[in-house]
């Protein structure tokens, strides 16, 4: 292979890797992005949820466990996730806010 065709084809290997970078990237910011304005949203219900029936703080933890019993792929603790969802909703209550909440990972918001 002369210099001339090597230099082509390591130029066309840098770029498709990087093509694939910068798409598993996009993939990676928009399932952050769905998973965040899912927890806020179940959040958010769980707290309309409290303040209309006047729940207490156990009713997630019955959620939680029975989440958990009904789900056997769960590798997460449900009762800590419910409760951080229920915390982002309230830190959070106007949906405006979400458009940046979300850009950022669910590790930061917690």
């Amino acid at each position: 292979m002369s210099v001339v065709v090597a230099n082509i084809y390591h130029e066309l290997l840098q770029d498709l890797k990087g093509r694939v970078r910068a798409a598993q990237m996009q993939a990676v910011f928009a399932v952050n992005r769905e998973l965040i304005l899912l927890y806020w949203s179940i959040g958010r219900d769980l707290s309309q949820r409290f303040a209309v029936e006047k729940w207490g703080g156990k009713i997630i933890d019955r959620l939680a466990r029975d989440c958990r019993l009904s789900s056997r792929e769960s590798k997460g603790s449900a009762l800590g996730t419910l409760r951080y969802m229920h915390s982002l909703a309230e830190a959070w209550p106007e949906d405006e806010i979400l458009q940046l909440v979300a850009k950022l990972p669910w590790s930061h918001n917690v």
